[in-house]
């Protein structure tokens, strides 16, 4: 199996959340090369291999396509479903089958996503030439449905009918359901066990948040900045320490994973900011930034006048992407001050006032 750009590790971490859970596969089959149907072919196979029950959904004049190429790549695949129900479906899903069945309408139609809410379908995945859309200099790859309606006028009739059937979906009670360009190499494998993905999922519940550290994030806590520590980019800190002063510490999940964390420290009426880390997978997505304005929000409740925060290499991140001003370290609270002169670390200091 090809993994592609997908992290073994997350990989790993979404094997049991997805063993024995119905995905619902809708393919524009005929829209892939022959490459591309052999990759979405044996990345149904890997998911088969881990336990996922899978519903496969195509037009009429593409199943015998499909069956052949299923066929070839060993996919456990059952004959046609000729009448769509959910008992059918089942006892195919029982054998250890993938279910075949006709799409009669559009992808995503109001059949299938009923059977899909039926069966307590986990996710619906349609595979077609959906690209992400381009929205504010970037890529949405995560759409909660209430933000469909802003992407109107950007939105061609077919990107807007698909996005209107998954949100749809979504409403009736499918957690997530995902847009795939079906034309790029392992699509399925790279969007399902990455945290990032590369299509666009369509969601109404909660994907990422920050929340304020619990103690059974401790472990991960500190692992996570494990590598910075030796760096001696961020101060070493024990489970003892951190598992004391819960409070003082927030992470960023992305689908129940951690991916960031954040700490402010008390200095009477002012806060620091510190133990900023965010994964390297998921740099460069503005987590960082989202991290520190979520404890800029925890200062203002705590009472603070301003915060400060010391770095010896992301000086431009607190300027530019935070607005934050230097300061000089003498105007530092001065049992942080005597800290910093007494560690030998050249940081720099910069501050927001609120």
């Amino acid at each position: 199996m090809d993994y592609h750009s997908t992290d073994l590790r997350g990989f790993l971490h979404y094997v049991p959340q997805f063993r024995g859970k119905l995905f619902v596969i809708d393919i524009e089959w005929s829209l892939l090369s022959e490459a591309n149907k052999a990759e979405v072919i044996m990345d149904l196979t890997a998911l088969q291999s881990i336990g996922v029950l899978l519903l496969v959904v195509a037009s009429n004049e593409e199943l015998d396509d499909f069956v052949d190429w299923a066929t070839d790549h060993e996919l456990k695949l059952s004959s046609v479903i000729d009448e769509i129900d959910a008992s059918s479906i089942q006892q195919v899903l029982g054998r250890g089958q993938a279910a075949l069945c006709q799409r009669r309408g559009d992808l995503l139609n109001s059949e299938l996503r009923s059977l899909a809410v039926t069966l307590s379908a986990r996710k619906m995945v349609a595979i077609s030439d959906f690209k992400p859309i381009e929205y504010n200099g970037g890529q949405l790859k995560f759409l909660r449905v209430a933000e469909i309606q802003k992407l109107e006028s950007i939105l061609t009739s077919k990107e807007r009918a698909l996005l209107d059937s998954a949100a749809m979906a979504c409403h009736l009670g499918v957690d997530r359901v995902h847009l795939l360009d079906g034309r790029v190499p392992g699509v399925l494998l790279d969007e399902l066990f990455s945290n990032e993905g590369v299509g666009t999922m369509v969601y109404s519940g909660t994907y990422r948040n920050i929340r304020l550290l619990r103690e059974e994030d401790v472990p991960e806590l500190l692992a996570m900045i494990g590598r910075s520590v030796r760096r001696t980019h961020l101060v070493p800190r024990s489970y003892e320490q951190i598992a004391a002063a819960l409070g003082d510490y927030a992470v960023m999940e992305v689908d129940g994973h951690v991916v960031g964390c954040v700490a402010l420290y008390s200095h009477d009426e002012r806060g620091e900011i510190a133990c900023l880390y965010v994964k390297q997978s998921h740099e460069g997505t503005g987590y960082g930034a989202d991290l520190v304005h979520f404890m800029h929000g925890q200062a203002r409740e705590r009472g603070m006048k301003s915060v400060f925060a010391l770095t010896n290499r992301a000086s431009r991140f607190f300027t530019e992407a935070l607005g934050y001003s230097p300061m000089e370290i003498a105007q530092l609270p001065e049992v942080r001050r005597n800290q910093l002169q007494s560690s030998g670390r050249e940081s720099q200091a910069f501050e927001c006032v609120f």
